[in-house]
């Protein structure tokens, strides 16, 4: 399902998301705790880059964690798992949209309002490899980040 910068009900992705990630993380033997699980619903529910701290503020306010390692173990377990990506380029976090998938991700970034979009890419690691390999390096991780302006955005600045 590609979700992209489109009017739509934010309680069907966060419900999808959730119900795709407890499938995965039962056939895949994982925990998803608590606080995981909440870390990933806020995430879903904003559809936006978002920082640790901020994250962390949600947790606090929730009386589900006041100290920055409660959310950075989370996120790691969320990311290693393929549940969620960091953005590198604003040094945030955002929900997969393609769980269980494998894929290049890319992100589309809008810089007015930090909206994130995660789309397939066509560069893939694979390929990327493949033109690395003469090189000797090794690619452990690809990246795709687009920064711009999504279609609300673009309207009001007119």
């Amino acid at each position: 399902m590609e979700i992209g910068f489109e009017t739509h009900d934010h309680s069907i992705c966060v419900t999808r998301g959730i119900d795709t990630v407890i499938a995965f993380c039962a056939v895949n033997g994982l925990q998803l705790t608590p606080v995981r699980r909440r870390v990933l619903e806020i995430l879903l529910e904003q559809h936006r880059a978002m920082g640790a701290y901020e994250i962390l503020d949600v947790l606090r306010a929730e009386d589900l964690g006041s100290q920055p390692p409660v959310v950075y173990r989370a996120l790691d377990f969320l990311i290693k798992n393929g549940f969620a990506h960091k953005i590198e380029r604003v040094n945030a976090f955002t929900a997969c949209t393609h769980v269980g998938q494998d894929h290049a991700p890319a992100f589309l970034i809008c810089t007015k309002c930090d909206a994130v979009v995660e789309t397939q890419s066509e560069l893939s690691k694979d390929v990327l490899s493949k033109a690395a390999k003469g090189t000797g390096f090794a690619i452990e991780r690809v990246v795709i980040e687009a920064e711009g302006k999504c279609p609300k955005c673009q309207g009001s600045s007119s």
